[in-house]
């Protein structure tokens, strides 16, 4: 099975430009259109449209495109089934969102491990655009993210949400925090957009950080003010290293659960979404933050 065909005709898609798909595969241009020649020729019809204003899929590139994907999810399901042989049981690979795997991520393993005990599970930290594409190739099988990309073979589910608050190595009060002392965060696209319409005097600063976990060590190596999860933020008060800034919105990020639309209605990734839902229900939200609590 020559699945590079499979690989560059679906890039192709989602690019139309046989040079875009090129630099994203680092393969020469006329490598892309021999793959693409060969995959026509076996299938016996045209399936992209060329012209000066780009490249486009005909009627029967739109056709073949749903049954791509199922090819493409198909040949990594078998390669992880002949890797993991030498396992346990089946293997669950699971992405969570790296501000999220601080978060009672132990209590959450437990809760799969008791629920599947034959089931090997991986787990790693990553950003949602990387795990929405190993979602719809099938590297990956469960995700958990802030930032859901619309995708026709990944099915995604509201989980909750987190919540984050403003601390200060400095002051306590938000008039007295300026574009000069505030190190401003780049959590996830919906972060990005709340903070901006809350606080547009701080969105222009000279600092700017994408993960909680390095933003706590800049608080406990530099001065400044910022905004963490609400858990670090507890921590660091306690420790002495910052105060809350008393009178700064909290702002709330909404989390999902990811899998590809074929494993949707299967009995264990059924059972992934019930402890992932129970997780970070908001119930369960409201528990972490009265633990939490300034």
């Amino acid at each position: 099975m020559q699945i590079e065909l499979i690989e560059t005709f679906l890039d192709l898609c989602e690019t139309q430009s046989f040079n875009r798909t090129a630099d994203r595969l680092g393969v020469t241009q006329s490598t892309v259109s021999g793959r693409i020649g060969s995959l026509e020729k076996t299938v016996g019809r045209r399936l992209f449209r060329r012209s000066r204003s780009g490249t486009a899929l005909t009627t029967e590139g739109l056709r073949f495109e749903p049954h791509a994907r199922s090819l493409r999810h198909a040949w990594v399901t078998a390669l992880h089934a002949v890797r993991d042989t030498g396992m346990a049981g089946v293997t669950m690979r699971i992405g969570v969102q790296h501000d999220l795997i601080g978060l009672e991520i132990d209590t959450l393993i437990g809760n799969f491990r008791s629920a599947l005990p034959d089931t090997v599970i991986y787990v790693e930290a990553d950003y949602s655009t990387q795990m929405c594409a190993d979602l719809a190739s099938g590297a990956q099988d469960v995700a958990v993210l802030y930032s859901p990309q619309t995708h026709p073979d990944i099915h995604f589910e509201p989980l909750g949400d987190v919540t984050y608050v403003m601390v200060s190595t400095d002051v306590d009060t938000l008039a007295d925090v300026t574009a000069d002392n505030y190190i401003l965060a780049n959590y996830s696209p919906a972060f990005s957009h709340t903070h901006a319409a809350l606080l547009p005097g701080l969105t222009r600063v000279s600092l700017s950080i994408g993960q909680n976990a390095a933003m706590e060590g800049f608080l406990k190596s530099l001065s400044g003010a910022a905004y963490v999860l609400r858990h670090s933020a507890a921590e660091l008060v306690e420790a002495g290293t910052c105060n809350y800034v008393k009178d700064a919105p909290a702002i709330t990020q909404p989390v999902f659960a990811g899998v590809n639309l074929r494993n949707r209605h299967r009995a264990p990734y059924r059972k992934f979404l019930r402890i992932l839902q129970g997780h970070y229900a908001p119930a369960q939200s409201d528990r972490r933050r009265h633990s939490t609590r300034r």
